[in-house]
């Protein structure tokens, strides 16, 4: 027994035989109704049991002439090329019942499986309610107003509908669609809905598919993401520089170096862009993973494959043997360098300057710099910088005063962090007079001093314990139209303390508390101490009252500093009591003795 299909528009004819033989038949005389029946079936009727994949495919016993029972595995319409699958239950049940009546067990499992579709097909239908009804244009529209009210899940399942029905979705929406499955890391979801995409005719832009790429590295499959990766091309979309660098990223986060390597040779093998960015981040896993010895051997390797590198790849390797105090490494490459007939630049020399300076190896930097006075690339006000800061470090103040004097000679404007480099180092010293000098300078120049400086200058000057000066640059601040932030006030707070000018102190304090500036702990509590230590304890208590005002909570040691102040005053009894009270609400964790 068999049926054959004619797939039209309009209704298609179905020749059932009794015998063995399968058959189409065409309306005509030469139809016997005593050898097939026609049954007439509405393409419209079997549109969503066409499976489109040759993979799915209905499996029905049946006998040929020679008596042996083979399979039909799916009835093949070779106009479309698409596989047709029929209800058995559209068919005359009392035609099906004579022609199966001698083999009773194929008829009761056939019947199950009817059963069980007859269900799936009832509760699938509805599911799709109304959508199978609507037109392409109409579904398309429910289609963009889930995306926009980000209804993911509706979305797929119409996505899903309108692929049973033919009907290609809304491209826009299908790509908008999966960026969101992949935003709430929903990645099967998204490839579904992609593929449906692909195969619909539409092509994914690069963002859809690195994000693809991304979420599949994400969750270690890298493979999926290298097959995603040779599908983009023949999809009309080729994979970018942010694709390569993704998967390498990831293949040396999976300690897969080797796997990595020849990656991104296979890949210049088969035309890929020799991108200096992938190539750049290759070298710099591998010197990470690997080492700089192993970097240079990939380095080489590259080069074959007609992928060089350029000065920032080697300033790279260069920083990496630097940081990790292989020198005679950082030799050998700026050797390479050379040899390639290339010339190392400011960065390189920036590099290894500093590097040496943090070694404090002036005589090797001193010879860099001669160097770089003889190249193209003299020293910029970057060098300078990275000279002074490592000699400020080493106490060589007088050394990196020269070399500031040596900028402005040669025409290198100093910047701004050139001069608080400098100020601080002589705030540092306490070389108050000079420090100010200093600031003068710049406020005559095109760099104007900012927060960060006066702030150095003013940490500096409270050091020293010249309040007075401090307030008049604290003054000046304001003057200037720079607004002091909480670091201003606390140097301020503690040099008054230092200096045992506590009102003043106390005058910061409520600066701070109306521009709502945080004030530690240890400054209310140097305040308390000073005042009781001087006998105000109505002063004393006032910072108590701001202190928690302000939501700071005040210890143990604050409190018993104001009980010893009023106790030192004179009112041991006062002080007992309040002692006393502050012991039943439990202020003090255990019985604590006044001294």
């Amino acid at each position: 027994m068999g049926y054959a299909v004619t797939p039209q528009n309009s209704l298609v004819e179905i020749c059932r035989f009794h015998g063995s033989q399968w058959g189409l038949k065409q309306p005509g005389p030469g139809c016997s109704s005593s050898k097939c029946s026609i049954v007439k079936v509405s393409t419209s009727h079997i549109a969503c049991l066409i499976k489109c994949s040759c993979r799915s495919r209905s499996c029905l016993p049946w006998r040929v002439d020679d008596g042996s029972e083979k399979e039909e595995f799916s009835l093949r319409c070779r106009g479309l090329q698409i596989s047709v699958c029929i209800d058995r239950d559209e068919f005359d049940q009392d035609e099906w019942r004579s022609s199966e009546d001698h083999n009773p067990c194929v008829k009761r499992k056939f019947k199950e499986q009817i059963n069980s579709k007859k269900l799936a097909n009832s509760s699938i239908s509805a599911l799709d309610g109304p959508y199978v009804r609507n037109d392409e244009e109409t579904n398309n529209d429910i289609l963009q107003n889930f995306c926009s009210n980000g209804k993911l899940k509706n979305a797929s399942r119409l996505i899903e509908i309108m692929a049973r029905q033919n009907q290609i979705p809304h491209f826009p929406s299908c790509i908008n669609l999966v960026r969101g499955f992949l935003k709430v890391d929903e990645l099967d979801k998204a490839a579904k809905i992609l593929q449906v995409l692909i195969m619909s005719g539409g092509i994914p832009d690069n963002i859809t598919y690195n994000m693809m790429v991304r979420c599949l590295c994400k969750r270690g499959r890298i493979k999926s993401a290298i097959d995603l990766l040779e599908d983009m091309s023949l999809s009309g979309c080729p994979p970018d520089v942010i694709t390569y660098n993704t998967i390498i990223r990831c293949m040396f986060d999976n300690r897969i170096f080797d796997q990595a390597v020849e990656f991104w040779k296979d890949q210049l093998r088969k035309g890929c862009p020799p991108y200096l960015i992938t190539y750049t981040i290759l070298i710099e896993q591998v010197c990470k993973h690997c080492g700089s010895v192993r970097a240079m051997e990939v380095l080489n390797d590259m080069a074959i494959e007609g992928c060089y590198p350029d000065i920032v790849t080697y300033n790279l390797l260069v920083n990496f043997n630097c940081k990790h105090g292989k020198y005679e490494d950082a030799a050998l490459v700026i050797y390479d360098i050379i040899s390639h007939g290339m010339e190392p630049n400011t960065i390189t020399y920036n590099t290894l300057i500093h590097s040496l300076c943090n070694l404090g190896c002036w005589d090797e930097v001193d010879e860099i710099l001669s160097i770089m006075k003889e190249t193209s690339h003299p020293p910029t006000v970057v060098t300078y910088n990275i000279l002074i800061n490592g000699l400020c470090k080493y106490g060589l103040l007088d050394r990196a005063i020269n070399f500031f004097d040596q900028m402005v000679s040669q025409n290198c404007s100093p910047d701004i962090i050139t001069y608080n480099t400098l100020l601080g180092a002589l705030s540092k010293e306490e070389m108050v007079e000079e420090a100010l000098q200093l600031l003068q300078f710049l406020s005559g120049s095109s760099c104007s001093p900012g927060l960060i400086t006066y702030n150095t200058v003013i940490d500096g000057l409270t050091r020293s314990g010249n309040m007075e000066k401090a307030m008049g640059l604290y003054d000046q601040m304001l003057e200037d139209g720079i607004s002091p932030d909480d670091i201003t006030h606390r140097c301020l707070v503690w040099g008054f303390c230092r200096a045992d000018q506590v009102e003043g102190a106390i005058e910061i304090l409520r600066v701070m508390a109306e521009r709502k500036h945080r004030v530690g702990n240890s400054a209310y509590k140097m305040v308390i101490h000073g005042l009781c230590k001087s006998g105000k304890v109505d002063l004393a208590i006032q910072v108590l009252e701001m202190m928690v005002s302000s939501w700071s909570k005040p210890d143990e040691t604050i409190y018993l500093t104001i009980i010893k102040g009023i106790a030192d005053a004179g009112m041991k009894e006062e002080a007992n009591k309040l002692h006393q009270k502050l012991t039943e609400w439990k202020v003090f964790r255990e019985r604590t003795l006044l001294g």
